[in-house]
Order: structure tokens, then sequence, then C-alpha cells
């Protein structure tokens, strides 16, 4: 069992539920809380719905109901998202059957093939997932810094940095995974030699040998001259 790879599965795994985490998550982008208590209101806006609560415990969330008037960089980020967590999810299936300890994926040959190609889902997902938090923020802290921009400005939600770290998680295991290939080459099977057949044909041929020479004395000794 090697140590690489369950190390690599646990950083892959974990990276795909900090995507899912990410991608259902309605706090990519919250508007800053006012500093009373009584009249303190924010908004929270994600891929799939727009909510807004206050400090009097109210909550209300309001789906996108059409995909045609969502803007053009939230329809990306839904886009990078979904195939983040498709290929996390392919990664994951690659990953188990690619691992030493388990008994299906066939030799070891076919193992090492498997885990690679884990790997490399792995990464992808990693990259696509960057990509897409990386996109919303700037379109956020482009409209922050804007003294042009006369709209609700709005902060990175906590879904952003959820993104960011399950996105290094899987690049992480993908790459433990991609350089797992070398263990195999370097630790070949070793091949043992069964000498047993050998050694009791030489010491039955010595016994056979010695009950020969001991049988052949007698005759020797008691010839005709021992009776003179």
């Amino acid at each position: 069992m090697s140590r690489a790879q369950i190390s690599a599965l646990v950083f892959g795994v974990g990276g795909f539920g900090a995507l899912v985490a990410a991608t259902t998550s309605n706090e990519w982008k919250v508007t800053t809380r006012a500093s009373s208590v009584i009249t303190a209101t924010w908004v929270y806006q994600g891929l799939w719905m727009n909510c807004a609560g206050n400090a009097l415990g109210s909550f209300h969330c309001r789906p996108h109901f059409t995909i045609f008037k969502v803007e053009g960089y939230i329809q990306a980020c839904r886009g990078l998202m979904i195939a983040a967590v498709s290929l996390g999810f392919f990664g994951s299936i690659f990953a188990l059957f690619g691992m030493k300890c388990t008994k299906v994926g066939g030799s070891d040959k076919a193992k090492a093939k498997i885990a690679c190609l884990a790997g490399i889902v792995f990464i992808l997902s990693g990259l696509c997932s960057m990509t897409g938090c990386s996109l919303y923020a700037n379109k956020i802290t482009t409209e922050f810094f804007d003294p042009l921009y006369v709209e609700q400005k709005y902060e990175l939600g906590a879904a952003l940095f959820i993104g960011w770290a399950g996105a290094s998680l899987c690049i992480i295991g993908g790459v433990i995974f991609c350089f797992s290939i070398s263990d195999n080459n370097k630790t070949p099977r070793m091949g043992y030699a069964y000498n047993g057949a050998t050694s009791v044909m030489s010491s039955r041929t010595k016994y056979h040998g010695g009950e020969d020479f001991k049988t052949t004395n007698p005759s020797k000794q008691f010839d005709k001259n021992a009776y003179v």
C-alpha cells in the first residue's frame, strides 16, 4: 500500500468536496454589513440564487429565474464550476481503481496508468475551479475599486475562498498521483528461486552413494583370505 497514493486520494476527495460546497453556496459575494444592529441588512449572491437578510432574523432567497438575463461572467463561472465538479467526481472514481490496495483495475502497470489518469483529471478539475473563482473575484474587485461604478458594491464571499482551497487540494492530489508512477518503477517485484528440489536430490544422491559404499565394504572384508 502506497502512502503517496493514500495522501493523494485524501487531497483529491477533500478538494472535490470543497468544490461541491463552493458551487452550491450562495455566498460568492456579500455586501458590507451596516454598523447598526436594528437596521443592519446584507445581501448574499451566488451562482444560482440571491439571498437577503437582516439582523432581526428574516432571510429570503430568490433563484435566478431565467438563464438569458444572467450576466455573462456568472454563466461562465457556472460552466467552469460544473466542469470542475464533474471532473472531480470522475477523478475520485479513477483514483479508487488506480490504488494499489484495491483488487480492481488489473495489473500493477494498468493501475499505474489509471492513477496517472486520475491525477490529470484532478489537475484539470482544480484548474477549472481556480479559473471560475478568479474570474468571479476579478469582477467583484473591479467594480469595488471603480469610482465610476454607482451601483451596489460587494466584497468577496466565503464560497470563493472555499473554491480556491478546493482547487489547490485537487491540484496537489493530482500531482502526487502523477508522480506515484515513479514509485512503481523503482520498486519492482522481487524474484525468489526455489532450490528445495535440487537440495533434496543432492542429499538423496549422497545418501545412496553412502549406502553403496557401505554395502560394498562387507564384500571386500569377508573374502577367502579371511577364513585362512
